[in-house]
């Protein structure tokens, strides 16, 4: 557990502050003294704290008049007596909601709840048109990170700040405030942008409405709020605060589910029943912000009672480290935070100050990690020493097993399919969410799943694709959902790493042998044919990625690692085949990313990563078909060494490249093998064209034969919506359509 201010009731006005604002407000200084007194008073606090060992320091919690009043600020929420024609709001119409000038009187000012602190009650109504009108959370943010203090940007929630608000003059008096949810989640999905983009790992919203008798109306708002913020806090920590009194039960519940949320905080000082809760059950991974010191009196706190409280909650929270490794294999791990003790234990040690209890204990899980049972498997080891010795090339070359293929699929010129995922609904994350959580049954589970699967079916056949796929709504993650059905690995809760954005994934750590105890992928494929007389792909990850987006086991090398791999995958494919699944689509998206930068190493890892994959599908019939896909890379350098991947089919990133791929076409590189260079680029809401997509065809057609050009997006579209997905294939579809026209016409 960490030291963590809440920040809100605000610091007080120090005595510079109040005699700066009274200045200001007589005109007696400027509002470049009043910035400079309040700039001063900050970098002192958050000084403070930090010299004072505080883990978690506020920002954006120090108000001129108060925090409610700075979000209508940052909401462009003006109403329009004062005079505001858009633009950053400035003191002169800040202070006028406050106090009022000499033309129009002030905002209702009324109780922050039980406190004697005040603050300015928003005035809305449906005709309110909000704007992002204030930047001062990032701009006091980043002021902190200027004095190397790392802060906690604060903002007040968006359901607790419409609920404190109140219809405007002449608005109906029974207006939903909740009914302007809409509008201003855009603001703070703006404001949250511009907190990542400076920067900020962590944001807290305060959302003390949580504490008050909410009826489910209000509660589903949260849940809406944050179910729409999702997206945009993706890549950030998040806390939701409350405070002033004990959450109640359906509270809790609809605070501890809300999404994109990393830790909840608590006023256990004024919310001792709220501690119940806790040990009726904690969501696991999670954060817990315990207030557990009372920042409402200037009586000493009983530190002894106070950490009896913080024991027992370890007990069940758990330390805010990782929860889901267990003890033998945690203690072979060193994460950001254990390598920086370890970099200052060496430095200790070359001075003579050696820490000889840190050694030991090192050395001891050096110990236990080189003769655990559970790192050496003798039987995956035998079989991956008997790999030496074969290429495991297919036995016929790829034109005559395209042949056998066409004979049994009987596909049209330029068949079209996608890459493997549709979009994650959330609906869907929900039911895999409470389904990991225990909340529903392994039957409503299944059940949900396979409805999924069906309205993603049903959507392929109407849309008229030719190869189909189930859209993976069983995986949250390609690299993740093998590597939780293969021995050798373990996860963890907080080892997220940052892909691209907002993107981040938590990397599977491969501590031993690895090898497939049961079949992975194969209810789901066949209960996804089981659907459709058209032909539907299995849908497996390759070795040399699961490999390349995992923490890799640095005992032995990784190519080693990497045979383990593909034998468990090889008896997977030999597993889909036997269950009647024709096309198996192995993809190796991180096949390119592993390529050493020294050009003298990159010979010897194209070798072994190629063979990797040729391992996973050497023993299938010529009639199957084996498909992979690679994205976001530079593949010209090394399309020798794809060819030699010996793949059927390959679908692989274009049009984000501006269709550099062709070039090597153009070039002279003669490619036999089926290819699927992509049409549009899914990582962008935009939906392309027929016309624009056809463009893309003919380009194709003009380095490539007809016979083996396949039409699919770029990638998977787990991250797109489905307003987006539909009209995109649609015209995708179209377009091979007018294509084949065109080359039957030209016959």
């Amino acid at each position: 557990m960490a030291s963590h201010i809440v920040g809100y009731p605000r610091m007080g006005p120090k005595r510079e502050l109040k005699f700066a604002l009274e200045s200001f407000w007589d005109k007696k200084s400027s509002a470049e003294d009043l910035q400079k007194v309040s700039a001063d008073l900050r970098s002192s606090i958050w000084k403070q704290m930090s010299h004072a060992g505080i883990k978690y320091i506020p920002s954006n919690t120090f108000a001129y008049y108060d925090q409610v009043l700075d979000t209508t600020a940052m909401l462009g929420a003006v109403p329009p007596r004062y005079g505001w024609n858009g633009g950053e709001i400035g003191f002169d119409v800040y202070f006028s909601m406050a106090r009022g000038n000499a033309s129009v009187p002030a905002m209702e000012m009324t109780k922050w709840f039980d406190t004697n602190y005040h603050y300015i009650v928003p005035e809305l109504g449906p005709d309110v048109k909000f704007s992002y009108a204030s930047h001062k959370a990032i701009t006091e943010y980043k002021e902190a990170k200027a004095l190397g203090v790392d802060t906690v940007p604060v903002l007040v929630g968006p359901v607790s700040y419409l609920l404190l608000s109140k219809p405007a003059k002449g608005v109906e008096k029974n207006f939903s405030l909740l009914s302007l949810l809409g509008k201003v989640l855009p603001i703070y999905k703006e404001v949250v942008s511009e907190l990542k983009a400076a920067g900020a790992s962590w944001i807290q919203f305060d959302e003390p409405t949580l504490v008050m008798d909410l009826d489910s109306h209000k509660l589903q708002a949260f849940t809406e709020a944050y179910s729409e913020l999702e997206s945009c806090l993706s890549g950030v920590n998040v806390v939701v605060e409350t405070y002033f009194a004990d959450v109640p039960a359906e509270a809790y519940k609809v605070l501890t589910s809300l999404k994109g949320v990393t830790g909840f905080g608590f006023d256990l000082v004024r919310g001792s029943q709220t501690l119940d809760l806790i040990k009726g059950g904690f969501p696991t991974g999670k954060y817990l912000f315990a207030g557990v010191v009372d920042g409402r009196n200037i009586w000493a706190n009983d530190l002894a009672g106070s950490l009896s409280i913080l024991h027992a909650l370890e007990g069940i929270v758990g330390k805010v480290n990782e929860t889901k490794l267990d003890k033998e294999i945690k203690s072979w791990l060193a994460f950001a935070a254990q390598k920086v003790v370890e970099v200052n234990a060496l430095a200790k040690a070359l001075v003579g100050q050696k820490d000889e209890e840190f050694f030991s204990a090192n050395a001891a899980a050096q110990a236990s990690r080189k003769c655990s049972p559970r790192v050496t498997n003798e039987a995956v080891q035998k079989a991956a020493a008997a790999l030496r010795g074969s290429d495991h090339r297919r036995a016929t070359t790829v034109s005559a097993r395209l042949d056998a293929q066409q004979k049994k699929l009987n596909l049209p010129v330029l068949p079209t399919t996608t890459i493997g995922s549709f979009p994650q609904t959330i609906e869907l994350r929900r039911v895999r969410r409470e389904y990991k959580a225990k909340k529903i049954s392994e039957e409503e589970y299944v059940k949900a799943i396979k409805e999924e699967i069906n309205k993603v079916v049903k959507l392929q056949e109407e849309l008229d694709i030719d190869v189909l796929v189930h859209g993976e709504p069983e995986r949250n993650d390609m690299v993740e959902y093998f590597g939780e059905q293969l021995s050798g690995f373990a996860f963890t809760v907080n080892g997220w790493v940052q892909s691209y954005g907002s993107r981040c994934v938590k990397p599977p750590i491969i501590y031993g042998d690895v090898s497939r105890p049961n079949p992975m992928t194969v209810f789901w494929s066949t209960t996804a044919q089981s659907m459709t007389a058209r032909p539907m792909k299995g849908m497996l990850t390759g070795p040399v990625t699961i490999l390349n987006w995992s923490f890799v086991r640095n005992d032995q090398p990784r190519f080693e690692t990497c045979y383990q791999i593909a034998l468990a995958i090889k008896d997977e494919v030999e597993d889909l085949e036997k269950a009647g699944i024709n096309v198996i689509q192995i993809d190796e998206a991180a096949l390119r990313e592993g390529l050493p930068l020294r050009k003298s190493e990159q010979s010897f890892y194209l070798d072994w990563a190629v063979h990797s994959f040729r391992i996973t599908n050497c023993g299938v019939v010529d009639t199957t078909q084996i498909h992979t896909h690679m994205c976001y890379s530079h593949f010209n350098d090394i399309i020798h060494s794809i060819i030699d991947m010996d793949a059927d089919v390959i679908t692989i990133e274009n049009s984000r490249s501006d269709e550099k791929l062709l070039s090597v076409f153009r070039e002279g590189v003669k490619y036999g093998a089926g290819i699927g260079p992509g049409v549009y680029d899914i990582h962008s809401p935009r939906i392309p064209s027929t016309e624009e997509i056809a463009d893309r065809i003919t380009k194709m057609l003009a380095v490539l034969e007809t016979n083996i050009l396949w039409v699919n997006p770029d990638c998977g579209l787990k991250t797109r919506k489905y307003t987006e997905v539909k009209p995109a294939l649609l015209n995708m579809v179209a377009a091979a359509k007018l294509l084949r026209t065109q080359l039957a016409s030209a016959k």
